[in-house]
This record gives C-alpha cells, sequence and structure tokens, in this order.
C-alpha cells in the first residue's frame, strides 16, 4: 500500500507522514520497581493543514490475561516538530530529518525529546524532563518508533525510581480504518 501524503501537509511534516493516522494494538510493560503487565493503545497522530508539526496523542489502560480493559493506565498529549534540517543518509539511502517532540502527562512531568526520523524509523531521547513536587521520579528515556509491514511498533526505555536506563514499554500498533 503506498503513503498518500496529504496536500496541505505543511513540507517539513512529509517525512513524519507514515504516522499519520489512528494506531491501536497491545504491547507489554515491566520495570524493576512493578510487576508485568500487558497493556492495550490508541495512538493518534494528526496535523494542522499547513502548521509545521504533527499533534500527537496516546491513551493506554490495563488488559487481564484474556486482554479485556482492566483500567486507564497513562495518558500524553504533545506535539512533534521536525525541522528544516534534513540530510542524505547515503549508506540507506534515506533523508534524516531532525525532530523535537514535547509530551505532557497528567501524572506531573513534562519531556523535551530529541532525535531524529530516518525513513521510517524514528528514534528519540530526552533532553529535558521537567516533573512537579508530586510526581514520581523520572529522569531520562529513550523511544524507538518504526514501521514494519504496515504496523508501527515502538519500545520505551527508562531511567527511574533510582534504576538505570532500561526497558520499559513496548507495543505494536496496527492502524485503524
Amino acid at each position: 500500500m503506498a503513503l498518500e501524503i496529504p496536500s496541505d501537509l505543511h513540507p517539513d511534516c512529509v517525512p513524519l507522514a507514515f504516522l499519520l493516522g489512528t494506531w491501536a494494538g497491545a504491547g507489554v510493560g515491566g520495570y524493576p520497581t512493578i510487576e508485568s503487565f500487558n497493556f492495550g493503545q490508541e495512538a493518534v497522530f494528526s496535523y494542522i493543514p499547513g502548521k509545521p508539526f504533527l499533534k500527537y496523542e496516546s491513551r493506554s489502560w490495563l488488559l487481564d490475561e484474556d486482554g479485556n480493559q482492566v483500567r486507564p493506565l497513562a495518558t500524553e498529549t504533545g506535539f512533534w516538530r521536525p525541522q528544516a534540517r534534513t540530510e542524505e543518509n547515503g549508506t540507506a539511502g534515506t533523508t534524516r530529518t531532525q525532530l523535537e517532540v514535547v509530551l505532557s502527562h497528567p501524572t506531573g512531568f513534562a519531556e523535551i525529546w530529541v532525535g531524529e526520523a530516518d525513513g521510517a524509523k524514528v528514534e528519540l531521547r530526552t533532553d529535558v524532563v521537567a516533573r512537579t513536587e508530586t510526581a514520581k521520579e523520572y529522569t531520562a528515556g529513550h523511544r524507538l518508533y518504526g514501521l514494519v509491514k504496515g504496523d508501527l511498533l515502538w519500545a520505551f526505555d527508562m531511567a527511574a525510581m533510582g534504576q538505570p536506563m532500561q526497558s520499559h514499554l513496548s507495543a505494536q500498533l496496527k492502524p485503524v480504518k
């Protein structure tokens, strides 16, 4: 299936056009300070015609052993801001686009991520994590996103609660028609 790029999508956002739409699926989570769990997720990437960013919203919920929703988990919202500077990646024949992502969470923290999109792959690292006095300790993150056989796969490593950077979440999301 060929990627259709909306004619009113800002040119800076074209390298991220593969993310546009609603994605839903399931994933797994764990960390030394919590029990392992399964979760469902819906992520939406949209745009405002002519604006140089994508809007992003994600919500997730705990799943029981049968895949039924138990209760809400995380929610995050923000903006993916591709930068006009792109460079050719001669070895892979793709264009890398520098990227800034700003996310906020109702649990009391906000993040600024930096990284790049390289074809249908995005890699991000936190540049800044700000948290309220009542938020849990979370100090750094690393995220990978990739389009694989039409599905959006992603993984999130974090450093939190006195633990070093390590795997926390991963999921496989399918496009919602």
